[in-house]
């Protein structure tokens, strides 16, 4: 994903639609057992995976999310279910979560104000995620090599991006409207 030029001096916020799904398998040992779904390597526990058209991360054990380009309602979870046959549950979360991709110079100073997790480039890698709290809302934090995937529930959203505003502004926000998928994944 390539943010605009100015964000090399501060921060750069933008939506981001794709679909959200949530593969869960029956028992751990099948987690274990089984690390790919659809042609799909799931990624260990607080990895991030990458491919052609998805992203895959684990925040809980034997849980993973996937996200991917926007698709007829109900149309990749049908896809991923009939995948994961007899080894795990599907659940589709496009709904349920809202995205935003952060980049830019100052954002882990930005986010440091109000997150719990030591953010520092030492402790939280491109290729990594964790969730937590911020702004006393539940989040997803996937750190890219080149921008980081904020998650939250779709309910808390609104008050997430306005904190994210006003909290980023003195390291010179830009504020965009969204972003493709596509464009974040790289293809």
């Amino acid at each position: 994903m390539s943010a605009p030029e100015a964000t090399t001096r501060g921060v750069w916020l933008a939506g981001c639609d794709c679909d959200i799904i949530e593969l869960a398998t029956f028992t751990l040992a099948a987690a274990d057992a089984r690390r790919r779904v659809a042609g799909v390597e799931l990624p260990a526990f607080g990895q991030v995976s990458r491919g052609a058209g998805h992203l895959a991360f684990s925040v809980r054990p034997g849980r993973w999310l996937v996200l991917t380009t926007c698709a007829a309602p109900g149309l990749t979870a049908a896809r991923w279910a009939a995948a994961c046959a007899g080894q795990g549950a599907v659940v589709d979360l496009s709904s349920g979560l809202a995205v935003f991709v952060l980049a830019g110079a100052k954002l882990r100073e930005a986010l440091a104000r109000g997150c719990r997790l030591d953010l520092s480039p030492a402790e939280f890698r491109g290729g990594q995620a964790a969730a937590t709290i911020m702004a006393q809302v539940a989040v997803t934090l996937v750190m890219l090599e080149d921008c980081l995937l904020l998650l939250t529930p779709a309910s808390t959203a609104q008050h997430l991006r306005e904190w994210l505003t006003a909290t980023a502004a003195p390291f010179g926000l830009m504020s965009v409207p969204a972003v493709s998928f596509s464009d974040v994944c790289g293809e």
